[in-house]
């Protein structure tokens, strides 16, 4: 009786073992990935964007508030939040404080459905054979998003979502297109369809969820790169195979990292938190990444990782 025991006892252990490593060890094992993209003009000088997405801020996480804090040590000539940053009505002034080294860059936010609406406990196994688009029936926002918003654009990034503006980042002329969240139906791609102006030496696409309806009319309308979040990667990873879901409509193989859409390059971060109900990765690192934009030498970019 005993050594049949053994064998669940045995499997709990593990179980146990790897939820342990999941939520607190990975979970908390930031990194800064970096890539290279040939997206430049010959004889352009290289510009630097950092890319931030989905902190899921609580107040109460400083380990990577103080992590956040220490990429302004990098000095990029850009930032770029590709939202879901908070998960908490008293959010918005930690995330301020993580932010306050990076704040005095040129900077860009869009929002998630998480900046506006509280997360709520779910089955992460259901997204398996779903995603999470239209769960959130609210009609008013239960989180400060217009707080979070004010507290960006009062230092001078500029709001995003559904619109477009121009920017100076290093010698770069950059033309933005932006979108609300398509996960909670806020996208209005229309407000900015057209083509991005072709005197930009840079024409950059940035939105929350990579939904491939979106970028295809990015990259017909001539932005060359598309920032994008809200995957986590797939957050529970399986080694050597990768994620199981991405909880929009891109691809799996797309899930994180640099790749093409068409005739732009594409970057979906990884992001750095998790939903408070989930607090948990597995083979699936939380991450910011820091792009550096090159004269066009090649067809493909490449990339190396800092851990």
């Amino acid at each position: 009786m005993r050594k049949a025991a053994a064998v669940p006892l045995s499997l709990f252990g593990v179980g146990m073992a790897g939820l342990a490593y999941a939520s607190i060890v990975e979970r908390n094992a930031f990194r800064l990935r970096r890539f290279d993209v040939p997206v430049l003009e010959p004889g352009q000088r290289p510009v630097r964007i950092l890319h931030l997405s989905d902190l899921h801020l609580t107040p109460g996480r400083r380990m990577l508030i103080n992590w956040v804090r220490s990429l302004g040590d990098l000095k990029p000539d850009l930032v770029v939040n590709t939202g879901d940053s908070i998960a908490h009505p008293d959010a918005v002034g930690p995330l301020l404080h993580a932010l306050e080294p990076l704040l005095s860059r040129p900077g860009l936010f869009v929002y998630g459905s998480n900046d506006m609406y509280a997360p709520r406990p779910k089955n992460p196994v259901r997204y398996l054979w779903r995603t999470s688009k239209g769960e959130h029936r609210q009609k008013i926002p239960t989180l400060p998003w217009e707080e979070l918003g004010a507290g960006m654009a009062m230092e001078g990034w500029l709001d995003m979502n559904n619109t477009t503006a121009r920017i100076k980042v290093g010698d770069l002329d950059v033309a933005v297109g932006g979108i609300h969240d398509s996960h909670i139906n806020r996208d209005r791609y229309d407000l900015i369809a057209g083509p991005a102006p072709a005197e930009a030496d840079l024409r950059l696409g940035v939105m929350h969820s990579p939904e491939p309806r979106n970028m295809t009319r990015f990259a017909a309308d001539g932005y060359q790169l598309l920032l994008a979040g809200h995957t986590h990667g797939g957050q529970l990873c399986i080694p050597f195979y990768g994620a199981l879901v991405t909880n929009c409509g891109i691809d799996r193989a797309r899930v994180k990292g640099l790749s093409h859409h068409d005739s732009a390059y594409l970057h979906v971060s990884a992001g750095l938190g998790t939903s408070p109900y989930a607090p948990a990765r597995f083979a699936c690192f939380p991450e910011a990444s820091l792009l550096t934009l090159l004269p066009r030498r090649r067809s493909d970019a490449s990339t190396r990782e800092v851990r």
